[in-house]
């Protein structure tokens, strides 16, 4: 079974990393106008001899193919393939390390890992892909922006905004920020934040919204009074800068990409033993790329 990385590897130790940047563009009417996760599988291996791993993802191909076929066959987390959820992915560029025939052929991964330094870890980036359909938006930004007139001329802008967590409360965000831009006429504001700690910061013209920790299912809210001084220029809707969302999610997939199995042996010996008691390790972060909702 995969497990979650504790330790450094020792001997016939493989760990994997995979690490995903998740893009968000949204109108604003709450209209979603682009999204996709772009990943990377990094490894470090530790592994003597001469072998040759087979990598599994729930790649939507593989699986209906298996289905077609009837197997059944059991993945590292002891599911099955029947019961796995297939997801599109696209795009994908490997280390030359991996058969690229192999995979153009049947999708298959296969792999030698590049020769390593003796002593040390070997790391290096298996794979990068792309996925395009239903994306795992982790966190939802519902914002409302009004900007008040007195005698013809802008004088403050309202700001209340909610962050709204996707994901299970098994998990914690770690290190959001929430920047939300205000007019470079800005002369005073005052800012109530539910969580975390929020403040005017005038070398990034925005107001911008720190949570070290973001339990998930957990909905926090910030509210702003900006005083502007006075203008008669009116501040239309395609000027206003996107509201930027930066974020941390350990053990999370937002592309629904997920390691099935990863496979050792040896690559001149197919019945040796020399890898069946492989340590594997598994850790994904879902982190944001672009993730932008305009105003």
């Amino acid at each position: 079974m995969l497990e979650c990385i504790r330790k450094k590897c020792s001997r016939n130790e493989v760990r994997i990393d995979v690490t995903e940047s998740v893009n968000l563009l949204v109108s604003s009417t709450g209209i979603v106008l682009q999204h996709d996760v772009t990943g990377r599988v990094r490894l470090t291996a530790r592994l003597m001899g001469t072998p040759e791993c087979t990598l599994g993802l729930n790649d939507k191909l593989v699986i209906a193919r298996e289905e077609d076929d009837d197997t059944d066959e059991e993945d590292d987390t002891g599911g099955r393939s029947k019961s796995i959820k297939g997801v599109g992915i696209h795009d994908c560029v490997f280390h030359d390390c991996v058969d690229k025939k192999k995979f153009d052929a049947d999708r298959t991964i296969i792999f030698s890992p590049p020769q390593q330094v003796v002593g040390e870890d070997n790391e290096f980036e298996l794979m990068r892909y792309r996925v395009t359909d239903s994306i795992n938006m982790p966190f939802r930004v519902i914002p409302k922006v009004v900007l008040h007139e007195e005698n013809g001329k802008h004088t403050r802008v309202s700001i209340d905004l909610r962050a709204v967590a996707n994901f299970t409360d098994l998990l914690l965000a770690t290190h959001v920020v929430i920047k939300i831009p205000v007019p470079n006429t800005t002369i005073n504001t005052k800012i109530k934040a539910s969580f975390g700690k929020a403040k005017y910061e005038p070398e990034q013209q925005a107001i911008v919204w720190r949570i070290k920790r973001f339990p998930g299912k957990v909905v926090c809210g910030i509210t702003a009074e900006v005083d502007l001084k006075p203008t008669t220029v009116r501040l239309k809707p395609f000027d206003r800068p996107p509201i930027n969302v930066e974020f941390q999610l350990p053990m999370f997939s937002a592309s629904g990409a997920h390691v099935r199995f990863l496979r050792v042996r040896d690559k001149h010996d197919k019945n040796s033993a020399e890898y069946d008691r492989t340590k594997r390790f598994l850790r994904y972060t879902t982190k944001a790329g672009e993730y932008q909702i305009h105003t």
